[in-house]
């Protein structure tokens, strides 16, 4: 254990060395996305009413950390395959899991800045009254760690240019086709079924549930499934990761 924390630690400082060119340019693009998702999808609504505010008003953090883990993390694994970077850092002796888990903190800590900022946006935008839980901190957590977890299972087993087109696919599927902005409801049936299997609604109803608890309570179902998803995402990457050419 002392040589996991001892790893993560050195890792976590290297990624920050690494990224630290473009570290505000980071914070400042994931927080435009995640006002501007918010603030985009409310123009298509000329008086949103208060349900609808609120799958808004949480649909652009759950949106902005989807791009974190599902498009910027494994683009820029792309881009150490591409610039042949990529098999140094698995040679590097440490364990595979300290330098996801390394990566992964600093994506979510890039999200934080505009997940807060859409939140507060949102409150005056919609005239909205927030009841923030203690849930919401193990919502963004596991929110964060299966989008990293899937994006990053996608850059280490596609080739470097087939990963930008899936991870594009990906965020149009969450940012249009799935119910995040909006309520299930208004999909076709297929779809509606389709996304209880897909991590994209429970990603989005952990977070709304986080930040207005309904008269029912949190419920859990959410959490144990996008638990399920990081378990099978980060088994998937681990393998990939530990896998001889």
């Amino acid at each position: 254990m002392s040589h996991w924390l001892r790893s993560y630690l050195l890792l976590l400082r290297w990624n920050l060395l690494r990224l630290r060119a473009v570290l505000v340019s980071l914070v400042a693009i994931q927080t435009l996305i995640a006002v501007g998702v918010m603030i985009g999808f409310s123009f298509l609504v000329a008086e949103p009413d208060p349900v609808t505010a609120l799958y808004l008003a949480t649909g652009a953090p759950t949106i902005g950390l989807i791009t974190v883990g599902m498009v910027a993390a494994p683009q820029l694994v792309a881009q150490q395959k591409a610039a042949g970077t990529f098999d140094y850092h698995r040679a590097i002796p440490v364990p595979r899991l300290a330098m996801l888990a390394a990566d992964a903190t600093v994506w979510v800590a890039l999200a934080l800045p505009g997940l807060i900022a859409a939140l507060g946006v949102a409150t005056l935008r919609f005239d909205l009254s927030l009841a923030i839980s203690p849930w919401l901190v193990p919502a963004v957590l596991l929110v964060a760690a299966c989008s990293v977890a899937i994006g990053y299972g996608v850059a280490y087993a596609a080739k470097p240019e087939v990963t930008g087109a899936i991870t594009q696919a990906m965020l149009l599927v969450a940012l249009m086709f799935a119910p995040i902005n909006y309520p299930a409801e208004h999909l076709p049936d297929w779809l509606a079924s389709t996304h209880q299997w897909l991590p994209f609604t429970y990603m989005a109803q952990a977070i709304r549930e986080s930040v207005a608890v309904p008269a029912t309570g949190v419920s859990p179902v959410p959490f144990a499934v996008l638990a399920a998803w990081c378990v099978v995402g980060l088994g998937a990457t681990y393998k990939i990761m530990t896998r001889r050419n």
